[in-house]
């Protein structure tokens, strides 16, 4: 069943700059699907990892050398993590009413990082990955799915909008292979199973109690994964499907699940692109699959191939506006390109 306003446009997450009030009038002025956008140039508990600081419960983190770590007291990173999203939040909020979009109930969609990518990339007290101790990273799940939670709960109350959750989850793939880097290479990560992953993202997702976009923009995704869980969609790089991946997405699109293409390129291409382009790139999808177009209309949001931190200002608006136009005019017909 879907779930997500197709035919709209959205954002991944990440945004340039460092001004929130400016980001938030950027995802409501260009996404009919808004996002909370994230701005790691701000730095340490405003990137992808160091924000979550702001989500965990009863799990601080904090910084080290080598990197983010657990830590048996709240810390510095926390404040400043929580600072930066009570700035996002309420940076939106305001974008939200100055819009006049207070009493519409339209969608909004929230990003974290997923569980998972976050239990890889974080250590424990003692140096190793969270992913190296499976009590640690069963417990981090739970954290994250309380948190966001009551992250999700307080969107709602600010914005009235029915709020999506999405989960990044880049190193999904290197978990599954038992790829991850451990503390020494005496050290190893075991790989896990795909079946004990599906149990902990249903779990997760009942936790949050909203419907769960899985993103991963690797040319790594599981697409088995996918089908033993219950997320509501799936956010992926238009340019890192292969032909392998074909029978994993047509699946999930017959099944009635919803797709966020990243169809448009997160830098400003050397030849001007039109919108007309974006949305035939998406249909030569569906055509290599063998579905008809109209699930372009019913099951597909269009969105930039990954987050925008990188891009220049001017590009990031660009890119939003392309995916909005192309997902109207897919939505309008989408036999006509």
């Amino acid at each position: 069943m879907t779930v997500l306003p197709a035919g709209t446009g959205t954002g991944v997450g990440s945004m340039p700059g460092t001004d929130p009030i400016e980001s938030a009038g950027i995802s409501l002025g260009e996404c009919e699907l808004a996002f909370l956008p994230e701005l790691p140039q701000r730095g340490l508990g405003a990137d992808m990892i160091g924000r979550s600081a702001a989500l965990l419960v009863d799990m601080p983190m904090d910084t080290v050398a080598s990197g983010y770590r657990l830590s048996a007291r709240k810390s510095g990173l926390t404040r400043r993590a929580r600072d930066f999203l009570n700035a996002d939040l309420d940076a939106f909020e305001e974008a939200w009413e100055r819009a006049g979009m207070a009493a519409t109930d339209r969608f909004v969609k929230l990003q974290a990082c997923g569980p998972f990518t976050l239990a890889a990339s974080v250590e424990l007290r003692n140096g190793h990955k969270i992913l190296h101790d499976v009590g640690a990273w069963s417990d981090l799940v739970d954290s994250m799915a309380e948190g966001l939670r009551v992250h999700a709960d307080e969107v709602r109350r600010r914005t009235g909008a029915q709020v999506i959750v999405q989960i990044d989850e880049p190193m999904i793939g290197r978990v599954i292979e038992g790829s991850v880097e451990p503390l020494t290479r005496f050290d190893i990560i075991r790989p896990v199973p795909v079946a004990v992953l599906a149990e902990k993202y249903d779990g997760f997702i009942d936790v949050v109690g909203r419907p769960v976009v899985m993103h991963d923009c690797s040319a790594n995704l599981s697409w088995e994964l996918l089908e033993r869980t219950r997320f509501a969609a799936v956010s992926v790089d238009l340019a890192q499907i292969r032909t392998a991946d074909l029978d994993g997405i047509g699946q999930l699109l017959d099944e009635g699940r919803d797709v966020i293409l990243g169809a448009v390129p997160t830098a400003a291409p050397a030849t001007e692109l039109a919108a007309e382009q974006v949305a035939a790139s998406c249909a030569a999808l569906t055509d290599r699959i063998g579905l008809s177009r109209k699930v372009l209309a019913e099951q597909v949001v269009i969105s930039p191939a990954c987050g925008l931190a990188g891009a220049d200002a001017a590009w990031a608006k660009t890119a939003l506006s392309l995916c909005t136009t192309a997902a109207a005019g897919l939505l309008a017909d989408p036999t006509a390109v």
